[in-house]
């Protein structure tokens, strides 16, 4: 049996102090392939490196029934204002243990030893997926390509992110 494909609605959302739309290289990496891969770009912002403005803007689009996935860039680093992942996991219902995993093993094939350096991370809230990518656009380009591209893939086999999207909110369900 053949799957068709089924299009995501996926939010792209840049942490950076300096940067504006027109300077965001690793948005613009995201949406490029988001859209090349035939999936919605569902929206596109900037915020700052604070943790209550980005958990504020993860909560926002986790209620937002047109997206499915989120994907941040930047603020992964280890320096003081590198806040992402903990705004990410304050929101967090379940953690994607090995998407960090995975990142590193990909990372390390293109930087070596320094791919030690991020805290790139995933997990899934009120039936939405989100992914926390560091701010450089190659590590976009790795995270979508090697990883995103095949699990936003209805078709990807043996299993994908897609198939069990209608089951990630099932204990919100349960009475």
């Amino acid at each position: 049996m053949t799957r068709d494909f089924i299009p995501l609605r996926i939010a792209v959302l840049t942490v950076s102090d300096t940067r504006t739309l027109a300077e965001d290289r690793s948005g613009d990496t995201l949406a490029e392939r988001i859209a090349g891969a035939d999936h919605h770009l569902a929206a596109r912002m900037i915020t700052t490196d604070d943790r209550g403005r980005i958990g504020a803007q993860l909560r926002a689009w986790i209620a937002d029934p047109d997206i499915d996935a989120i994907i941040s860039t930047g603020g992964t680093g280890l320096t003081g204002r590198d806040v992402t992942v903990e705004a990410h996991r304050d929101v967090y219902e379940k953690e994607i243990d090995a998407f960090s995993t995975i990142f590193t093993i990909v990372s390390m094939k293109k930087i070596g030893t320094s791919a030690v350096q991020s805290r790139a991370t995933a997990g899934v809230a009120g039936g939405t997926y989100l992914f926390a990518l560091p701010g450089s656009p190659g590590a976009c380009k790795d995270a979508w390509d090697e990883i995103l591209v095949h699990q936003f893939d209805y078709r990807h086999k043996p299993c994908n992110f897609v198939e069990i999207m209608p089951r990630l909110g099932e204990h919100l369900r349960r009475k």
